[in-house]
């Protein structure tokens, strides 16, 4: 399949990357994503140049349903929540006539019947990122720094609650962390450091 797989690295060739520029959740909770659309455009346009198309040809979902009442002003009020997941096949097809299968998963949650459309969309935009290997957002310290370059954490370390608001992302809390940590290794050196002095003074 030489030209299905010629087509597959010029668009690895062409897209780079994609950023994240979808901001996803509210307050603390808030996180940058990859909008859907972006994928669909900056891949899509690749394929397109250089022969591709991608087709669904199986979805397998499972989804389910959970129901509680919750008290509010007006009362108990029935709520619901639709968590639904697919497994999806896709053909991935060159306009030579070769082609290969392949395999994406997703999942939704919605309170009524979107929990579907979610799962397929989730599905389809990471099969098209794993494909074609496309990165997204900016490279992240985990991506930059070896494991070894830090110190061991020192188990019982609390992270004050204001220093966690100031964290927006994972890096952040991680840095935060780090930074703890380190000075609480900085401060129990010190004081055995001191210990050692005093004991061997008193001798």
């Amino acid at each position: 399949m030489k030209n299905l797989a010629k087509a597959i690295l010029n668009v690895m060739n062409d897209v780079k990357g994609i950023e994240k520029s979808m901001k996803v959740g509210s307050g603390n909770m808030t996180y940058q994503g990859v909008p859907d659309q972006q994928v669909k455009k900056i891949i899509g346009e690749s394929m397109f140049k250089h022969g591709l198309t991608i087709l669904p040809i199986e979805i397998e979902p499972r989804a389910k349903v959970s129901r509680w009442e919750e008290k509010t002003n007006y009362g108990l009020k029935q709520k619901q929540s639709v968590f639904t997941e697919v497994i999806a096949k896709y053909l991935l097809l060159h306009e030579s006539g070769e082609s290969q299968v392949l395999s994406g998963y997703g999942h939704g949650v919605d309170s009524q019947d979107k929990g579907a459309g979610k799962a397929t969309t989730y599905a389809l935009k990471y099969t098209l990122l794993y494909t074609f290997l496309v990165p997204t957002g900016k490279i992240d310290d985990s991506d930059t720094t070896h494991s070894n370059e830090y110190k061991e954490p020192i188990h019982g370390v609390k992270i004050p609650s204001e220093k966690l608001k100031e964290c927006k992302t994972q890096s952040e809390l991680k840095n935060t962390f780090l930074s703890l940590t380190r000075t609480e290794q900085t401060a129990m050196e010190t004081l055995k450091n001191e210990l050692k002095l005093t004991l061997n003074g008193s001798n």
